[in-house]
């Protein structure tokens, strides 16, 4: 899995690529905290390169969120593609995240 960041304005793009599975999910969290402790605090997950999401990805996901609602910052997911809309619909995690079709919607609702 590829993970990349860009800075928008005070916002943090999280860009994933590839299979967010047991293999892998260890290295977003490590990512994840990494950009917290620098103290980031406004986040979007850009989730369009995302091939494949498991029960490990999906509790790394969870543990950002975690990350992010004790330091009381904001997280917003997008451009997730129908493979992995449909584990989060099927998973109940649509309801845990805030889910956007386009990152400049994501972005904007962060702001």
């Amino acid at each position: 899995m590829n993970i990349t960041e860009q800075l928008q304005g005070d916002v943090v793009v999280v860009t994933l690529e590839g299979r967010l599975d047991g293999n892998t999910s260890a290295s977003l969290e490590s990512a994840f905290a990494k950009l917290v402790e620098q103290g980031n605090g406004k986040f979007v997950f850009n989730l369009q390169g995302l091939d494949y999401v498991s029960s490990a990805g999906l509790r790394s996901l969870l543990s950002a969120a975690k990350m992010v609602k004790v330091i009381q910052g904001k997280l917003a997911l997008s451009r997730m593609n129908e493979n992995v809309k449909e584990v989060f619909d099927m998973s109940g995690f649509s309801s845990i995240f805030k889910l956007y079709e386009t990152e400049d919607e994501a972005l904007n609702a962060i702001k």
